[in-house]
């Protein structure tokens, strides 16, 4: 259905949220009040969806979320369906909060462990979770005993953006490859916490040249719209894209291709988790009508 109506033969990577229940209420949160919702995939939707895109999209990487996806149940029997059956690259992004035993036990199955910061200690903990930044630090640890790659997300707010490189070198000195950068967007929890939000677009040309000057060994990944002009216009080819880097399925199964949409409701597409398949439900607002930009990421 997706290439029926966009022409889109390809599509490398699944963002699947499991389910929207997590043990933190980050004040950033782009799920908002949907953190109590009840909203879930069962493991045979989950691989249903991932079957799915694997075969007709030629999907070859899932990355899996919440909520919080070690509070997901099946979490172990839908990862090791992932890697073992399709082949999967299987990537887990989370808290990291009391996943150790969980982690031993999938371990196996998985290619690379993120876990979210927002800082340095207090800073990050003010944002997440009293102990989370410790507790963090200690799955990282856990993952290189155990073999698995690592790497971060943080999401860039008027409170942490001082703590990009301290934080950056103390994950090289836990071994992660990669942290990845995220503008904050004003959905969700964050929302309610306009404090959180950079006004100032010149901080992000500061952060840039700190980046390039600093010479770290960890690769920072900068989301576009972290500069003083904000991101670029994505051209697509006449007729549109053939192919495109993700799409983002929600625990209800509504479909988002562009990141500038997420958390915003505007839904061209859904997984009929009953039916098990794609289905197209235009609207007036969905990201197709409104031709939303997708977020540019680039290597500093």
């Amino acid at each position: 259905m997706i290439g029926e109506v966009t022409g889109i033969q390809r599509i490398r990577m699944l963002y699947l949220q499991l389910l929207y229940r997590c043990n933190f209420e980050c004040l950033h949160c782009f799920h908002g009040e949907r953190l109590k919702h009840a909203d879930a995939f069962s493991a045979e939707e989950a691989i249903d969806l991932l079957t799915l895109m694997h075969d007709q999209y030629g999907t070859e990487a899932v990355t899996l979320l919440g909520g919080e996806p070690f509070v997901y149940k099946d979490l172990t029997q839908v990862v090791r369906y992932a890697k073992q059956e399709l082949g999967l690259q299987v990537e887990i992004c989370t808290n990291g909060y009391r996943i150790e035993r969980r982690l031993t036990e999938i371990a196996p199955y998985l290619d690379l462990l993120r876990v979210s910061l927002e800082g340095i200690g207090a800073t990050n903990d003010h944002i997440r979770k009293f102990g989370s930044y410790q507790g963090a630090l200690s799955v990282l640890d856990l993952a290189r005993e155990l073999g698995i790659a690592t790497g971060a997300t943080m999401t860039v707010t008027a409170r942490n953006f001082d703590e990009v490189l301290p934080l950056a070198r103390t994950l090289q000195d836990f071994g992660a490859r990669q942290l990845k950068l995220h503008c904050m967007r004003p959905v969700g929890n964050a929302v309610d916490h306009p404090e959180l939000l950079v006004t100032e677009p010149a901080v992000y040309a500061r952060l840039r040249e700190q980046l390039k000057g600093a010479k770290l060994a960890i690769e920072v990944i900068v989301d576009e719209d972290l500069s003083e002009d904000g991101a670029p216009e994505v051209c697509a080819p006449v007729g549109g894209p053939r192919e495109i880097e993700r799409i983002e399925a929600d625990p209800r199964g509504a479909l988002t291709m562009s990141c500038k949409a997420v958390g915003k409701d505007s839904h061209a597409f859904w997984y009929d988790k009953l039916a098990g398949h794609i289905v197209h439900r235009p609207s007036a607002t969905d990201e197709l009508t409104l031709a939303v930009p997708d977020v540019v990421y680039a290597r500093v």
